[in-house]
């Protein structure tokens, strides 16, 4: 694709016409008639167009402002929304097997039984360079050549952590006003760096838009950037990995630790134990520590995580997670996947180092929701536009920098402290964390951690839920998961809108 086709022009910056359809959803206790819209919204730096944002929105008929509304976005970056859009919230979905395995092709739509819609209106946001979303290069035979700095923008200004989220902000006040929802109660709901969006917006939307919230729903969050990619150096990072290697352990019955038939839950608390125990005490000790200690250590955690000894040993402890993916069934050349260590794929290249193959729970999910959210997109609500639908945009995710004012020297701005001071600032909004008890990407137990060391006081503590379901970093795959997850956040939502 050129790069004309992928941004447009300041002078061509009228977006497309929209569509927009009525339907029925019968998937609940009643039916309910909807209005689904998919539109886009122009933002504007210093008067001019600097971006377009694609949403979809689906709004009940004859109902009021006391209606809910939820805005519903993914992340990346570089993600659009089509993922819990299509797989978990939207009033149709991708018809994936009860076990969350990959459908045959072309998948299928279905009516979603577990769609968000029978509790809340939704708009499902796909931020600036994803989905139908653009940027609007500058036409440069507009700018002056005297133009100050401050004057022009940069394209690609809006990969970034802090103007990311103000172009959100901005999105869901005029989205509001637009629609007359202003006295709606507001929930915002997040997957992956989406969650850390929701984490940040809790404090930005109440504190700078003026936008009260009711409660902020965060999915398989990313709370904070730094250990997602451990040193040799660092700690937190592999403790928060071990318990999910062990739970994948036991499910592939490669686990030494474990018996045949344990229970997760016990699976996750002991290994939980041994991670912030003895192996967290290994990590910071390191050569320190007498060698017949190291080599318990070393045993007890490869029987943890159902490797060879050897490969417990040659990592020194620290196993990648994507040594763990590739080396628990290599005897069947098999490889697990990163976002559900429960599917598996057939490695292709297991002669080959690093990592060389097709992750069945990225990859080879894409076209299962590119292909239904261009059918629901194009067909069904009948937007006309020759734009391609970026599902994940890597060219978004590679350009991502950090916009805020911080020293060189400073970590990459995490999310936990404005989820706090969020929290802090309106004593009657809640929240809801969850994550997928086999997802490698972001294991629950890291936000299980955080939430320990945040320091809620008992009120506090009591509007926050973190509750965890079976599957990985998209859980809501598994037909049981879904409608467990579906039945907490109705519970939630009447909660958080109760009187």
């Amino acid at each position: 694709m050129s790069d004309e086709e992928k941004t447009e022009s300041k002078a061509d910056h009228e977006p497309p016409a929209g569509a927009e359809i009525t339907a029925t959803w019968t998937g609940g206790a009643a039916p309910i008639d909807y209005t689904a819209s998919a539109k886009w919204l122009v933002l504007r730096k210093k008067e001019k167009p600097a971006a377009e944002i694609f949403s979809v929105s689906y709004v009940a008929a004859g109902g009021d402002e006391n209606r809910p509304v939820t805005f519903v976005f993914n992340g990346g970056p570089g993600a659009s929304s089509a993922y819990l859009h299509m797989g978990a919230v939207g009033p149709q979905r991708v018809d994936f097997p009860p076990d969350g395995s990959l459908p045959q092709m072309p998948s299928r739509l279905v009516q979603n039984e577990s769609s968000w819609l029978a509790f809340s209106d939704l708009v499902f946001v796909d931020p600036v360079g994803t989905g139908f979303s653009r940027i609007i290069e500058p036409d440069k035979k507009d700018e002056a050549k005297d133009a100050k700095p401050e004057d022009t923008h940069d394209p690609k200004e809006y990969f970034g952590y802090k103007r990311d989220l103000e172009s959100l902000c901005e999105f869901m006040g005029r989205w509001l006003s637009d629609h007359g929802r202003w006295g709606s109660p507001v929930f915002i709901a997040g997957e992956s760096y989406g969650g850390y969006r929701v984490g940040r917006l809790v404090r930005m939307l109440q504190e700078t838009a003026g936008i009260g919230l009711n409660g902020a729903i965060l999915i398989s969050p990313a709370l904070e950037i730094t250990g997602l990619a451990p040193t040799d150096y660092d700690v937190l990072g592999w403790i928060d990995r071990v318990p999910t290697m062990a739970a994948a352990a036991v499910h592939h019955r490669r686990s030494r630790a474990f018996r045949k038939g344990t229970a997760l839950e016990r699976v996750l608390r002991q290994s939980e134990e041994f991670a912030t125990g003895d192996y967290a005490s290994f990590l910071t000790r390191g050569a320190s520590m007498p060698v017949r200690e190291r080599d318990r250590i070393h045993s007890r955690l490869a029987d943890i995580l159902g490797l060879p000894l050897d490969i417990v040993l040659r990592a020194e402890g620290r196993v990648a997670f994507i040594t763990f993916a590739r080396e628990l069934l290599r005897d069947q050349r098999k490889v697990l996947g990163l976002y559900d260590t429960t599917i598996t794929a057939t490695d292709p290249f297991p002669d080959r180092d690093g990592f060389t193959w097709p992750d069945p729970t990225l990859s080879g999910i894409s076209p299962a929701y590119t292909m239904a959210v261009n059918r629901m997109l194009r067909s069904e609500i009948g937007v006309e536009t020759d734009r391609e639908y970026t599902l994940l945009s890597y060219e978004v995710n590679l350009a991502w920098k950090n916009d805020a004012e911080h020293h060189a020297f400073a970590p990459p701005p995490g999310a936990t402290d404005d989820f706090r001071y969020g929290m802090s600032l309106n004593p009657h909004m809640k929240a809801f964390i969850t994550h997928g008890q086999y997802d490698l990407i972001t294991p629950y137990y890291t936000s299980d951690r955080l939430r320990n060391l945040m320091r809620l006081d008992p009120q506090m503590a009591d509007r926050l839920i973190v509750q965890h379901f079976g599957g990985g970093h998209m859980f809501y795959a598994w037909e049981a998961s879904r409608r467990e997850f579906t039945e907490a956040i109705a519970t939630f939502v009447a909660d958080a809108t109760k009187g």
